[in-house]
């Protein structure tokens, strides 16, 4: 069943917990050398915050829990709650002052983020017109881009003056306001004050979007489902764990789950990582300061954004199959080049940045996204997303813990871990070409009778 009338509206409330994701995740990568100098971490504990985030462990969690509830209880009684833990998990980040309460507070975030993913992807596509599944898709993911892109500019502009240039951001002297109130004026202690404005500024958004999301209507796709399922007598036949057994049986499902999962797995590795230690890797590899790190990360998210708006406007119009091909050679001809070039030529970094945000406007995530919530039946279309999601998620935890050992300290193992970075990559790309679905121009219905039948 296709709703009829435009759902733009619904798709940009939708997009909200997109923009709270990425911006989780950005904004506890920009201010990771703030938090490792103000709380004396080392590499295992950024290892630690990095794999219990949003952007690992933490959303893997949330993933299962929010596939469940998303398809026992429906779309709807998601967005009622979910923002509320959101809010919690980032004021612990905000009142942190010891690595156990900021790790708390990652998890907690990471959590909410993933409780909020498999409903996102699946509201959005059963609320779109069969012509703009794709595009809707695509907006969401541009707010992916838009919330990185905001964080990093307010880090930069509330940048302490760390690293060689000793240069600090034009907004710095209103961190110092802020800390001066809580009695701090020196040292780590006030430059961390950075990033928590940079957290408070999310937690409004949070505020906001719950707000929002909280008045949205039900799924009509879900609501048609449980209709049916009433009629027959299966009111309990629905959510992850009564669906474990058909989902992990089927042949259909399978072959589904190893291809989405295999696909998004092997491309998450490497964008978890640049994810959060991006800027990290930028000031210690690259001998940068936090300001200009964040003002390269700026300018890519930037990029991911335009090339985003371009891919929603002609995913539904165009052979998925090759666009999905385009976007990670990018990737692939990006780290070609940080092995050929160098992460300390300014050429390298900049050409760099282009490619990195050229695949990231046309992601893997977006193709994940889409087809992902087209696959599937609407009786366990968010439990797979969230079986999928903790999978990847969830051994993207385990890859962000080793990677801070083959990094090293101060990024001498750079060279090492990008030519595993670069075989990752090429791995995603061979899956996600050969085994791409025909479902454009198709309704959800059409492709679940198609795979599935009556």
């Amino acid at each position: 069943m296709e709703k009829k009338k435009s759902s733009l509206k619904s798709t940009i409330a939708v997009s909200l917990t997109n923009y709270l994701d990425a911006g989780a995740i950005v904004a506890g990568a920009s201010g990771l050398t703030l938090w490792k100098d103000y709380l004396g971490l080392t590499e295992g504990h950024l290892g630690w915050l990095n794999a219990i985030s949003a952007n690992c462990l933490g959303a893997a969690i949330g993933a299962i829990i929010g596939g469940f509830l998303a398809d026992k209880y429906g779309r709807k009684a998601i967005y009622t709650y979910n923002m509320l833990v959101y809010m919690l998990g980032v004021l612990l980040i905000l009142l942190s002052t010891s690595f156990p309460t900021l790790l708390a507070g990652f998890l907690v975030t990471g959590i909410s983020v993933g409780v909020g993913v498999p409903a996102s992807w699946t509201y959005i596509s059963e609320s779109s017109e069969v012509n703009n599944r794709g595009r809707n898709i695509g907006i969401s993911q541009m707010a992916w881009g838009i919330g990185p892109t905001i964080i990093l500019i307010l880090g930069t502009l509330l940048a302490p003056p760390t690293g060689g240039s000793g240069t600090e951001g034009v907004l710095f002297g209103l961190v110092e306001s802020v800390a001066a109130l809580f009695g701090t004026t020196s040292g780590s202690a006030l430059n961390v004050f950075s990033s928590r404005i940079v957290f408070a500024s999310l937690f409004v958004v949070a505020f906001i979007a719950w707000l929002l999301q909280r008045r949205l209507d039900e799924s009509e796709e879900w609501k048609s489902m449980k209709s049916k399922n009433a009629q027959n007598g299966q009111q309990q036949d629905t959510g992850t764990f009564a669906s474990f057994g058909s989902l992990f049986t089927n042949k259909t499902n399978v072959k589904t789950i190893l291809f989405l999962a295999g696909m998004y797995l092997t491309w998450n590795l490497v964008s978890s990582v640049m994810g959060f230690f991006q800027q990290h890797i930028y000031e210690t590899a690259g001998g940068l300061s936090n300001e200009y790190a964040n003002m390269l990360s700026v300018g890519q998210w930037l990029i991911i954004i335009a090339t985003t708006f371009v891919f929603s406007m002609i995913v539904d119009k165009v052979n998925q199959r090759w666009l999905f091909f385009t976007g990670v050679m990018f990737a692939v001809l990006a780290w070609v080049l940080v092995l050929t070039v160098g992460i300390t030529s300014i050429g390298g970094l900049l050409i760099f940045t282009l490619l990195w945000g050229l695949q990231g406007g046309i992601s893997v995530q977006s193709f994940y996204a889409l087809w992902a919530s087209e696959l599937f039946p609407a009786r366990y279309r968010a439990a797979a997303q969230g079986v999928m999601f903790f999978l990847v998620r969830g051994l993207s935890a385990a890859w962000g813990l080793g990677f801070v050992y083959i990094y090293g300290e101060q990024g001498e193992g750079f060279t090492r871990a990008a030519w595993v970075m670069l075989l990752l990559l090429v791995v995603s790309l061979v899956i996600g070409t050969t085994g791409a679905p025909d479902t454009r121009g198709k309704t959800l219905e059409e492709i679940t009778k198609e795979r599935y039948g009556e």
